[in-house]
């Protein structure tokens, strides 16, 4: 086991009870990517980390390093709470889904490379008001590729064109074009609006983006095509991704209800 003193940006995944006054607290970092660290005394009164290491905060820690094992924090600063996340139950629904995507795309103590300034980018994006479920999307459709499901989004799989329309196959892989939907009788039929989203969605970075407006038909219709990639070919079903699913059936459930009064 190879373990550093050093300081790193991290992110509060999740926090579990650890014997009676201590926590074992998940977070993503910018160096060993998922770890799991002990916190000591973290539930005894005037700790003095305690509002550095709350639910939905990321900022500066210093710490030993573990690749394998725990991992212990020594000191913070410089850290943020994503507040408007924390108080908004479908904000924190789907900020939680991105951190445990995150957190099961990549193995404890697994350089993210890049993708812990992209995970960043789409909490604080949410965090300011941006479309929660279209941010979402972006890092889900990226996240597919590390998932090792690599769809092409860009061009046909079949000739490589991309001067056609295209349509998603799950069979192939990737974009047919029209010339060769005969392959794919159960291919998805998406119209052109959506197939372009996911085009863009796979080489989007977030950190460039300041406003993203896409409409509800086109919203659906995106959340089913990858819904539909990640419970066939990723085969995760995440208790997050499914404590969405039920908020937004009970959301129908209430506009009908509201409708028919």
């Amino acid at each position: 086991m190879t373990r550093e003193t050093t300081d790193f940006r991290g992110i509060i995944i999740y926090r579990r009870d650890y014997r009676e006054r201590d926590l074992l607290i998940k977070i993503l970092t910018d160096r060993i990517g998922p770890a799991m660290f002990y916190v000591r005394d973290a539930k005894k009164r005037g700790f003095r980390l305690a509002g550095d290491l709350l639910p939905f905060t990321h900022g500066s820690y210093i710490g030993s390093l573990a690749d394998n094992g725990l991992s212990f924090i020594n000191a913070a600063s410089e850290t943020h709470q994503y507040r408007h996340i924390a108080g908004d139950l479908s904000k924190n629904a789907y900020a939680t889904y991105i951190l445990a995507l995150a957190d099961h795309a990549f193995a404890d103590g697994q350089p993210l490379g890049g993708w812990f300034d992209q995970v960043a980018a789409a909490l604080a994006l949410i965090d300011h008001g941006q479309d929660e479920q279209v941010v979402t999307n972006v890092i889900e459709t990226q996240l597919l590729t590390v998932f090792g499901v690599a769809p092409t989004w860009d061009r046909c799989v079949i000739c490589g064109r991309a001067d056609r329309p295209l349509d998603f196959s799950e069979q192939y892989g990737g974009m047919l074009c029209s010339q060769h939907w005969y392959l794919d009788s159960r291919r998805f039929h998406l119209d052109r609006r959506t197939g372009y989203y996911l085009q863009q969605f796979a080489q989007l970075n977030l950190q460039r983006v300041n406003n993203i407006n896409i409409n509800p038909v086109t919203k659906m219709r995106l959340q089913m095509v990858l819904d539909t990639i990640y419970d066939d070919q990723v085969g995760l079903r995440l208790r997050s991704k499914r404590f969405i699913q039920q908020m937004h059936r009970l959301e129908q459930k209430m506009g009908n209800l509201t409708a028919d009064d």
